[in-house]
């Protein structure tokens, strides 16, 4: 063999060594959401002094994994921070407060209905006018019908007919931060979107969109600006309006886990939330995470990029995670748009964020997606410490202005 050819094969080694080092990890919905990193890590170490727990929550696979300082016991006890999360957050879940608050505005949502379409009168007096009677004969039949797992939210119905609810600190604090993205975004990334959501099945991979009628009926209780929230009190200006928190939820465990785990001696390691990656320091003194961006459409094992995963959070957004073909061969991909109630048609394939918080690289990432390339750009470069990179339908990649610090040579 040549020397020509004897390098030009050690060059090929040595990038083949380099993907080799990029595992891959399939990636999962938490709560109908719609972040998707086609993300995946590399230790480099050879886990005899590592700690590793494994779980499932929030409909997906979950990995955590310490590499410098914590222990076993610490992180089997995070599974338990997991499926105290899944307790509050999860849409799907039944029983747990974000259920239960959604179960009780749909019920409420119905017996207005009803008592418009002249099928149930309340007790005496007149429900339709501002009166005492008229709130107390609401909240008598709310409490009445309720039918479903847990106990009934501490609510109220004001003078005006507005379900008010009280949250949980925790489910406060995270309904605050989607509100707002929903303002940042001007309603691309919404939190009322339940309504329309719920409509779709995205389960497997061949399927039919909902009904153009109900589409239209739903997205009518679709508008963050009808929900009001001050401090734990959440006032619903519509009957009926539902939450979906799955587009931020991950983002803010992630977080919360990593503050568990730096608290209990961690000093380096990895959270992957279905996909979701938290990186606590570095794999080393001197060496960061490698972070591999999936090839949009492609195999597990097919990367697009890497990047290095240094004490930061690395999120996605991509169409084609969780999507459905219908017979004549349109797809359509689980990244809603609020204003149709059908997928975000923008020629993005997928968005990935790099932040220092993973709620906000969850909230960034669908709202950039959503705004599309020019503008969700717009909105990447000019926050401070976050960075990003757009995949267009044609494969190209388009990074913010601080992005390609971030890139690793393949």
């Amino acid at each position: 063999m040549g020397e020509g050819a004897m390098k030009a094969t050690r060059k090929k080694d040595q990038k083949l060594q380099r993907l080799a080092g990029i595992l891959f990890l399939s990636c999962a919905c938490l709560l109908s959401a719609c972040q998707f990193p086609f993300a995946g890590w590399h230790d480099g170490t050879k886990g005899k002094d590592r700690f590793t727990v494994t779980g499932f929550a929030f409909d997906t696979t979950y990995t955590l994994t310490a590499y410098q300082g914590g222990s076993q016991e610490l992180l089997e006890s995070c599974i338990a921070q997991c499926n105290k999360y899944e307790e509050i957050f999860s849409r799907t879940r039944e029983g747990s407060e974000l259920y239960r608050i959604n179960y009780l505005q749909r019920l409420y949502g119905k017996l207005v209905k009803e008592r418009k379409d002249g099928k149930h009168r309340l007790e005496k007096g007149d429900a339709g006018k501002s009166s005492a009677a008229g709130e107390a004969g609401y909240q008598k039949l709310l409490m009445g019908q309720w039918d479903t797992k847990g106990e009934i939210p501490s609510f109220t119905i004001d003078r005006k007919g507005r379900l008010q609810v009280e949250l949980s600190d925790t489910l406060a604090e995270l309904v605050g931060k989607g509100l707002q993205y929903s303002k940042l975004s001007q309603g691309r990334f919404d939190i009322s979107i339940a309504p329309v959501s719920q409509l779709w099945n995205f389960s497997g991979t061949v399927g039919t969109p909902p009904a153009a009628a109900e589409i239209q009926e739903a997205l009518k209780l679709v508008d963050y600006r009808q929900l009001k929230l001050s401090d734990h009190t959440l006032t619903y200006q519509k009957p009926g309006m539902e939450l979906e928190l799955g587009g931020i939820a991950k983002g803010y465990i992630a977080d919360r886990l990593k503050e568990y785990l730096l608290d209990g001696g961690v000093a380096s390691g990895l959270i992957n939330l279905g996909g979701n990656i938290v990186c606590i320091g570095r794999k080393t003194e001197k060496e960061a995470f490698q972070i591999g961006i999936q090839q949009p459409f492609g195999d597990r094992n097919e990367t697009i990029a890497a990047v290095r995963g240094d004490n930061n959070s690395i999120v996605s957004s991509g169409a084609y995670e969780r999507y459905i073909r219908t017979e004549d061969g349109k797809l359509y991909h689980h990244i809603l748009d609020p204003k149709t109630g059908y997928s975000c048609e923008n020629n993005l394939l997928g968005v990935t964020v790099l932040s220092q918080r993973s709620v906000d690289g969850d909230g960034l990432s669908t709202t950039a997606f959503a705004l599309g390339l020019e503008a969700g750009m717009e909105l990447i470069d000019s926050l401070d410490g976050v960075e990003a990179v757009f995949v267009t339908s044609d494969q190209k990649l388009h990074y913010s202005k601080g992005f390609e610090a971030y890139l690793i040579q393949l």
